[in-house]
C-alpha cells in the first residue's frame, strides 16, 4: 500500500517533467512566424450567409511596427490601401478619394466584411512580448502530435485576454488557435494548414478565421507567395504611398 501511494504521488511529477517549457515553445513559434520584414501576396475569401467574396492583396511588412497593404482585386476594391505605423492605421478608398484614420472603436470593426477586425490586423507583436504561457498537455490534431498551450495576457493593450493554441511538436507552428475574452467567452477561432518550408522555416500558408459572434462560414486567408527578409523601400511606409 505504501509503495502504491508513493507511486501515485510520483505520477504528477513525472507528467510535469515530460511537458516542455512553454516559453521555449513560443520563442520557437516566434522564430518561425515572425521576421524582420516580409512581402506577401494573398487571397482572402469571405464566406457570407448568401455569397462568397474573394479579394487579392499584396502586403509589405517591417517587423511589427510597419505594414502597407494594397488590394489588387476585385475591381470594386482595387486600389484600396492600408498603412500601419506603430499604433496608427490609415486607409485610402479610391471610391471616396480620401484618406481616413481608423482609431478607437472603429478598430474593432470588420476588415472588408471578413471575420478579421482592424485590431486583429494591427497586432503583429511577438507572443513572448504580450503573453505568459503554460503547457496544458499533449494532444493529436489532424494526425499531428501537438502541445496545447494556454496563454494569458501580461499587457493591457491586447484584444484577447487568453489564447489556447495547438502547437505542432515537430514543426513549432500553431495548427489551431482559440481567442477568448477576459470573462472566458470564446470570441474567435483559427485553423492553420498547408504548412510549407519557406526560407528554412515552417510556415502555414492557409488560415481559416471564424468570428464566433457572427454568422457566416468564416474567412479563408491563402498565401500565394511570401518572401522573408527582403529589402523594402522606406517610401512604401508613408502616407504619400496611399495615393
Amino acid at each position: 500500500m505504501r509503495k502504491l501511494l508513493i507511486g501515485m504521488l510520483m505520477v504528477p511529477g513525472i507528467l510535469l517533467a515530460q511537458n516542455p517549457n512553454a516559453i521555449k515553445i513560443i520563442e520557437q513559434i516566434d522564430r518561425n512566424m515572425a521576421s524582420e520584414n516580409r512581402i506577401m501576396t494573398a487571397a482572402m475569401i469571405v464566406h457570407g450567409q448568401r455569397e462568397d467574396r474573394t479579394m487579392e492583396m499584396k502586403t509589405w511588412s517591417e517587423g511589427d511596427k510597419k505594414s502597407f497593404t494594397e488590394y489588387l482585386s476585385p475591381a470594386r476594391d482595387k486600389g484600396t490601401k492600408m498603412l500601419k505605423l506603430d499604433d496608427q492605421l490609415w486607409m485610402f478608398a479610391p471610391s471616396a478619394d480620401r484618406i481616413i484614420q481608423i482609431s478607437g472603436h472603429m478598430l474593432r470593426q470588420s476588415v472588408m466584411g471578413s471575420d478579421l477586425s482592424y485590431e486583429d490586423m494591427m497586432d503583429d507583436r511577438k507572443l513572448t512580448d504580450i503573453y505568459n504561457a503554460v503547457v496544458i498537455g499533449p494532444d493529436i490534431l489532424d494526425g499531428r502530435n501537438c502541445w496545447v498551450l494556454e496563454l494569458r495576457a501580461k499587457a493591457d493593450d491586447v484584444a484577447y485576454f487568453m489564447l489556447k493554441m495547438w502547437i505542432d511538436q515537430e514543426r513549432n507552428i500553431p495548427l489551431k488557435e482559440e481567442w477568448y475574452a477576459k470573462a472566458g467567452k470564446l470570441l474567435k477561432q483559427t485553423t492553420l494548414s498547408e504548412v510549407k518550408k519557406i526560407d528554412g522555416r515552417w510556415f502555414p500558408t492557409k488560415m481559416v478565421y471564424k468570428d464566433m459572434l457572427r454568422t457566416g462560414g468564416g474567412t479563408e486567408f491563402i498565401i500565394k507567395d511570401i518572401k522573408f527578409n527582403t529589402a523594402i523601400p522606406e517610401s512604401i511606409f508613408s502616407k504619400a504611398a496611399l495615393r
